[in-house]
């Protein structure tokens, strides 16, 4: 828990220095696993305008949760193909019908799947291309990181003051950065650009053209 607190701490530290983040006016596509203090924190540092995603896997997860061990892979699948669906019309009337089903069988369950609903549907909304959807889809990418840099600080018993946090935290990313890979569907990422930013996404083709 403690490296937690800390890398946390590290974080504050440097949004709250805008001089060295430089956010500018520019929007992020900020994937969470629905904890509020995250959305606040999106909120505070990116602004209103950068939109959340919320992750689909930790959705799913946490209403399959709600049931006994049996009867979490029907209810499983079910939100697993209410989400593969491509259109967000389709896929919000999906989950809205798997919500009224919730509604009669598990209560707290379908509260599960209304907190947030919005936010895990923002790639069928904001129409991503269907090639980043299994990367951006989950917090997967990012996790696999900070698993390295738990293993790393896990034997950290006393964070003193000054800059230690962040020499452990950077050190155990620079580890992690080791075993990177190319996302799939980086090709597709020009076109996410695009659609969190258009002017920065012409001036990258233009850019390119020349």
């Amino acid at each position: 828990m403690s490296e937690h607190l800390g890398f946390f701490a590290s974080l504050h530290w440097h949004f709250e220095d805008s001089r060295r983040l430089q956010l500018g006016e520019s929007r992020f596509l900020s994937i969470i696993d629905g904890g509020k203090a995250l959305r606040v924190g999106v909120r505070k540092y990116c602004g209103d305008a950068s939109p959340i995603l919320g992750c689909q896997l930790h959705k799913r997860r946490n209403i399959c949760d709600h049931f006994a061990e049996e009867d979490q892979p029907g209810w499983e699948r079910k939100l697993a193909n209410a989400y593969d669906l491509r259109s967000y019309r389709e896929a919000k009337a999906a989950l809205l019908r798997i919500h009224h089903e919730l509604s009669h069988v598990n209560p707290s369950a379908a509260r599960s799947l209304e907190e947030g609903m919005e936010e895990t549907l923002t790639l069928h909304r904001l129409q991503v291309p269907i090639e980043l959807w299994k990367t951006l889809r989950s917090t997967n990418v990012i996790e696999s990181a900070f698993s390295i840099v738990r293993v790393v600080c896990r034997n950290v018993k006393r964070w003193r003051p000054g800059n230690q946090i962040e020499r452990w935290v950077g050190s155990g990313l620079l580890m992690a950065e080791k075993q990177f890979r190319r996302m799939d569907g980086y090709r597709a990422l020009p076109g996410l650009v695009a659609l969190l930013d258009p002017e920065r996404g012409r001036s990258k083709v233009s850019s390119r053209v020349a």
